[in-house]
Parts: C-alpha cells; structure tokens; sequence
C-alpha cells in the first residue's frame, strides 16, 4: 500500500513538475516576446494546450456565473482579455502545423483538435454566458463608449450568434456534434494533402531535360542527390520543382505525366479526399441549415462586403463578360503560334499551355524568367521589398542573429518607424521542406492589441513562401512569380504590423475575408513598376542593375495572359460557391459536378482522372469555404486603389499616409467605409480592367 501510494505521489510530483516547466504556461521572458524556439519541444504542445483550456473554461465560468448585472466591462472586456495562455500557445502551435510539421506534431493535432473545437463550443454554447452577451448587446448605450467598443461589442455578439449560441435543445448539441466532426474532417483534408504531394516524384535521366534552363536542372540534380541518388534529376509536385518543369521542359509527354500526377492528386488510395470534400460540404450545409441558412454560402456571406450570394455572382458573372471573349481570342493566337512553331495542327492541352505561352511571350516581348532570375537574388529582393514599406510608410528592418528561429532557414528582422520605435517582429521562412505544406502565406505568432493596463502588445508576424532554393554554384534566384508573391505576402504583414488597435479581435487581419486581400493584392502593382524594381533589382554576380529596356519589357507584357489567369480564378471561385450553394447533402460524382461548376470558364476540357477539389485547401480546410471569390473581390479594389497613387504619384507620401491610415485600422471600422474614406468613392471595377488591357 506505501509502495502503491508513493508510486502515486511521485506521478503526481512529476506532472506537477512538468507542467511548472511547460514554457507556455508563463508569459515569454524574452526580448519583445520573442519565441523561445530553442526550449520548445513537441512534447509541450499538447500538456500546455490541455492546460490552457482548463484556465480558460474557468475564466469563462467566472464570467457566467458572476452575481454582478451584465456589463460591456464585467462580460464583453473579460471575455475579450481571457484565454491569454490558450492563445499563447496556439498561436505558435498552428503555424508550426504548416510550416514545420513532423508526424508526431501531427498525431498531436490529430489528438487535440476536436478537443479544441469542444472547447469552443464550450465558450460559444453555454446559456448563462450567452445570456450575459445578449444583455449588453440589448442594453447598450452607446454614448458611453467609444466607436471600438461598439465595434467590438458587435463581432462578439454575432460571433455567437454564428457559433450556435441562439440555439436550443436538441438543436444546440447537434451543432456541438457538427463542428467537432468539421474539425476532424478539415485536418484529415490537410493531412492526406500533405502526405501525398510528398509522395509524388518523376525520376529523370539527363537525356529528359531538354529544354529546362540551368537552374532547374541544378534544382532537380540537388533534390536527387539529397536522395541519396546522385547523378540522376528528381521533379516534384511542390511549385518550385513542378512549375519550372511545366514551362521551360519541351517534353510535351513528360508535362503531361507530371500534369497529371499533380491533378489526381488525393483522388485515390490511401490519401483520397474524394469521401473527405462530400463530408465537409455536407457537414457545413448541415451547420448553415441549424442556423436558419439555405446554403453554407448564405451563411457564410451574412458576415462579408458583399453580403450575399447574389452579388458575389453578379460580380464573377460581370469579369466572366469582360474577360471571356478576349481569353477565346488569347487561345486561338496561342494554337496558331504553337503549330507554327511544332510545323504541324496543336491542340492546345493544360500541359501545354504555360510552355507554349511563355515562348510566345517570349517571342513578343524578348523576355523570359530565366533572364530575369539573375536579377533578383534572394537577397537583394528582401532589400526591395522591406525597401518598399521604407518608402511608403517610413519603416526600418534590422536582421535580429539573436532571436530563436524553429528552422536552420528561418530569419527575422525587427521592425521600427521613422521615430525608431518598435513596430513588431518579422519572421520569413522562404524555402521547401517535406514538413511544409505547398503555397504561400503570412500569419502571426502574436497579434497586436492593447493589453488591460494600456501597452501596446506588438505583432510577431510570419511569412512563409516556397522559393528556390540556393544550390551549391548559385544562390537562391527567385522567378519574377515569386517576387510578386513575395511583395502579396508582405502585404498582408505590414496590415498586421502597422495595425494601431485596442482589441486583438479587431486587429491587424481580423478583417472580412473578402477585405483581407486589399493589402497583399495592392503591393503587386508595384510590381510593374520601373521606379521600385530598378531600386532593388541587379546582377547577384556583376552588381549591375536590371536594364531598363528589360524593366520596359516586364512593363510591357505585364498584361499577357492576364484574361487567362482572370478565367482560371474565376473558375475557383465558380467551384467553391457550387460546392456550397448545394442545398441538399451532395452524393453524387464529384468529378461530373467539378466539370459543370466550371464549364463556363474552363478552356480546357476535363482531362479524366483529374479532379481540383480533393487538394483545394483554400476552400476545404483554409477558411476561404464560399469565399475564394474574395481574390478577385480584392482585386477590384486593389487596382482602384493603386489608381488613386498613379493619379497622384506611387510614392507620394500623403497617398501613402492615407492608406497606412487604412492598414492601420483593422476591423476598427466597417472596411467599405474605410475605403470611402481613402478613395473617396466606392470601388470601381474600370481601373482593374484597364490595368489588365481588357479596356483601353
């Protein structure tokens, strides 16, 4: 029995122990906050998670059960300020789920996440505390507080409202059930898409190369050589392999067999999503139905600009008819150009069309991205880009060699204003890994917001792409592609880290989903720029600035294919709103409806095997679920809104003020008004389709 009760002692001594240990259960020590990278380890995610919830549900039991009389100060302030340590470790946790996730940090998101959502429904669904909210809500005065605290006042209400807090009986633990079985569902998508484009490998010999430039034969020689197979070339599907490959290699049968691995991606065997995409879809109409909502996508747009599935159409359906009769035009110019070239009738395939439209760019404006490489070295595009946010809106960054990184590759820079005052922190991941997903994207390990006693928390923001990486003869060169995405991402950081908010929720990004493009869309037209890449932009072995006729000829053929690349969004944005306008639980074959959703805007016909909706994460597991037409939404914006600097100059230092004002204020203010306010006008669409050339 002694032995029996000190075994259980010790076990209890040992998890106290630990948990005084777990580095996430006390506020980081560190310079600004930094994180502690170097003393995280897998292990201290889920413990501190699962600790972190139970602070959290007793802050907010604290809060619902109070005697005191419902308040915006005692219910709606408590809220917002409670769940500091959860957010503290979910906020390094999630990114590292995309960035750097190895498969025990994944079985751990496989434990935890329903946990996590039961957790929120917890918060979202008990009585008392809805009654609180309710009460305030109905009660407030808004003389009393200022236009922020009516604002937020707001997004918590409807936050409820949208997370079942309204509902009752039988009703509310059906939804209870739902966003668990959604949240299991999503991370299966993001798991099986993870797992299987790692998989996917075209092995070459030299003899398969031709036409491939000098640094993708060295990329691909590099990626077989880390396999152990030296002296032989490995394509993959992530985009720095698999997009080289389908321009520059004149293999017409090997485009189409990397073509196709890439599109039948998790369409079978082991990692299929075929099952998973009807699950998600289905368990989102059944979530929108409890709420009172035909569709997902009328559920989902009650909380957006554009409000409501009608004018979202109305807006893809008016770029449908702009765009549409010149990409026909576009097509048959390429056919024509493409059968010249070969000496014999081309039928233009899906595997042909970046081959075939970057020779005939080439032929028309002498210009290709392998002359443009050697131009943009990594590093010197770094200077250019945080160069950019120097012009505009007076901001300095300093490499910090002294902060923990969670990867070899990761750098990050210190961000200060004019006045050298800390604006946040910047950490920039740029380079492939098995352990990171494909794409591009920002986030932030911390949001900016004002804590109880009035300082001024500032961001922790981080950037992560999929560039070139560096070979042992050449440093990393990056695509004219990845620059711009480079300068759309970095758009999205200094939106968070130029936020001036009070409340975390209405920080930084914390935007409508279809406002939250503006920032990142807007940097892109620096792009064709003269004055911004000549800053930046030059030889990384001779030091020699880009040539101006090449500056004029990226100018130049800035608008080709840019009726193309309009139809292919278009049509993702006319595949998400089908698979979430459906109003019954779809059965049916997912590559029939993908082939109908997209017909109108499709120039291809469906190739059969392959299908885009079991890997398009965007709309199954990335928040963009009836929301993808937010690009070309921000588009619009975005191109009216950089009118306003060409009218005025791209680097007048008022216009820039006037929109650093805009950046600045979140979700502080309704986003049309903020735009109002910087434009003086709504949106217009003309501006977007003279910048593509579809108007003259």
């Amino acid at each position: 029995m002694r032995k029996v009760l000190f075994t259980f002692l010790l076990i209890i001594t040992l998890f106290t122990q630990m948990k005084a240990d777990n580095i996430f259960l006390k506020e980081f020590k560190t310079t600004n906050g930094a994180i502690p990278f170097d003393r995280i380890t897998t292990n201290d995610y889920e413990p501190a998670i699962m600790q972190a919830i139970k602070e959290h549900e007793a802050e907010v039991l604290a809060i619902a059960n109070q005697q005191e009389a419902p308040t915006f100060e005692n219910t709606i302030l408590a809220l917002e300020y409670s769940g500091e340590t959860l957010n503290r470790v979910l906020g390094v946790f999630y990114p590292m789920l995309s960035a750097n996730a190895d498969d025990s940090l994944i079985a751990v998101s496989t434990r935890i996440s329903p946990i996590i959502s039961a957790h929120s429904n917890f918060v979202s669904l008990n009585e008392q505390l809805w009654n609180r909210v309710n009460t305030v809500y109905k009660n407030f005065d808004e003389s009393k507080y200022s236009h922020e605290d009516k604002r937020l006042l707001d997004k918590t209400y409807k936050n409820f409202v949208r997370s079942g807090a309204a509902l009752e009986g039988a009703a509310r633990e059906e939804y209870k059930k739902l966003t668990i079985q959604l949240t299991e569902l999503t991370l299966k998508f993001e798991q099986n898409c993870l797992k299987d484009k790692a998989r996917y490998e075209m092995w070459l010999k030299k003899e398969d190369l031709a036409g491939l430039p000098e640094t993708a034969v060295e990329a691909a020689a590099a990626e077989a050589a880390q396999k152990g197979r030296a002296g032989e070339y490995l394509i993959t599907l992530y985009f720095p392999s698999y997009s080289p490959f389908m321009k520059y290699s004149s293999r017409r049968d090997l485009r189409e067999k990397l073509y196709k691995m890439y599109n039948t991606q998790c369409t079978s065997g082991e990692f299929s999503n075929i099952e998973v995409i009807k699950q998600i879809a289905n368990t989102r109409l059944a979530i929108a139905n409890l709420m009172g909502f035909k569709t997902f996508a009328d559920y989902q747009l009650d909380n957006t600009m554009a409000k409501d599935v009608k004018h979202v159409y109305a807006m893809l359906d008016q770029l449908k008819k702009a765009y549409s009769p010149v990409e026909r035009a576009d097509m048959k110019r390429l056919e024509k150009f493409a059968s010249k070239l070969e000496g014999k009738p081309m039928k233009i395939m899906p595997w042909d069309y970046s081959y075939y439209s970057n020779k005939e760019k080439d032929a028309n404006y002498s210009i290709d991205d392998e002359l443009l490489r050697p131009y943009f070295e990594l590093n010197n595009v770094i200077d250019g880009v945080f160069g950019l946010a120097t012009k505009l809106y007076g901001l300095q960054f300093t490499e910090n060699y002294d902060a923990q990184v969670f990867y070899p590759d990761v750098r990050v820079f210190d961000v200060t204003d004019r006045e050298g005052k800390y604006v946040g922190m910047l950490y920039t991941d740029f380079f492939p890994r098995a352990t990171k997903q494909s794409g591009a994207w920002m986030t932030n390990f911390r949001e900016q917001y004002l804590d109880k006693d009035g300082k001024d928390v500032r961001p922790l923001v981080t950037l992560t792409m999929n560039f070139t990486k560096p070979t042992d003869s050449k440093p990393s060169l990056l695509s004219f592609y990845e620059v711009e995405t480079f300068t759309h991402e970095f758009g999205h950081a200094l939106h968070s880290l130029l936020s001036k908010c009070k409340y975390v929720s209405l920080s930084g990004t914390n935007v409508y989903r279809d406002f939250v493009e503006l920032p990142s869309q807007f940097n892109e037209n620096f792009m064709t720029e003269s004055e911004f890449l000549d800053s930046f932009a030059k030889h990384y072995i001779t030091g020699e600035k880009i040539p101006q006729d090449l500056v004029q000829k990226v100018i130049a053929s800035s608008q080709y294919g840019a009726a193309y690349a309009c139809m292919r969004q278009l049509g993702f944005g006319y595949l998400d709103l089908a698979w979430y306008t459906i109003d019954k639980p779809f059965e049916g074959d997912p590559f029939k409806f993908e082939a109908e959703a997209t017909k109108d805007v499709n120039m291809f016909a469906p190739v059969e095997g392959c299908l885009m909706s079991p890997q398009f994460g965007h709309i199954f597991s990335g928040g963009y679920a009836a929301g993808y037409y937010s690009y070309k939404w921000a588009e619009v914006l975005d191109a009216d809104a950089f009118s306003k600097f060409k009218e005025e100059g791209i680097f007048n230092p008022k216009t820039a003020s006037e929109f650093q004002e805009l950046l600045s204020k979140g979700s502080t203010e309704d986003p049309m008004e903020l735009y109002v306010k910087f434009r003086g006008r709504e949106p217009k669409i003309d501006a977007l389709l003279k910048r593509d050339g579809i108007k003259k």
